[in-house]
């Protein structure tokens, strides 16, 4: 298989970069770990397998695992925000009749695509579009998953 690393980098730089900045309040931080990602995606490539997944999920796969290790070594007690359901979305009283402790708790149960719509749509406040494009997938996919995970987090939730 052979991919054009170039045009690798021309398409999803700029995705992994605003994936990346939305979670960082340094765009430092977010610049070096953007080159991270470019790096072990040149380190891994030969190992890509286009059908077990498209190029764009495998990249952002890369992406969220070394953002995970990165708030890992660099920020370990990190909690939820509790702003986290600005909008009404979430459900009425779902908040007010859990702790925090409790939604954190019933996230963690979420399969980790389901986690990160959420934790962006409420927690980084974007649009469902914007989410669509970070996580290169159709809105109307973006929009069931999101859906799916809301009624998720309430069963979990009890």
């Amino acid at each position: 298989m052979n991919i054009d690393m170039a045009q690798v980098y021309s398409e999803y730089q700029g995705k992994v970069m605003g994936y990346l900045r939305a979670r960082l309040s340094s765009r430092t931080e977010a610049e070096d770990l953007c080159s991270d990602v470019f790096e072990k995606i040149l380190r891994k490539i030969d190992g890509y397998d286009p059908s077990k997944s498209a190029l764009g999920t495998w990249i952002f796969s890369i992406t969220r695992n070394t953002l995970i290790d990165y708030f890992r070594r660099n920020r370990p007690s990190a909690e939820l925000d509790e702003n986290i359901a600005e909008e009404g979305e979430i459900g009425e009283g779902l908040l007010e009749s859990e702790t925090l402790g409790e939604l954190a708790a019933a996230l963690k149960k979420l399969p980790e695509q389901l986690r990160d719509i959420i934790v962006m749509r409420y927690y980084d406040g974007k649009p469902l579009t914007e989410i669509a494009k970070i996580m290169d997938l159709s809105y109307g996919a973006v929009k069931l998953r999101h859906q799916n995970a809301l009624i998720l987090l309430k069963e979990k939730m009890g």
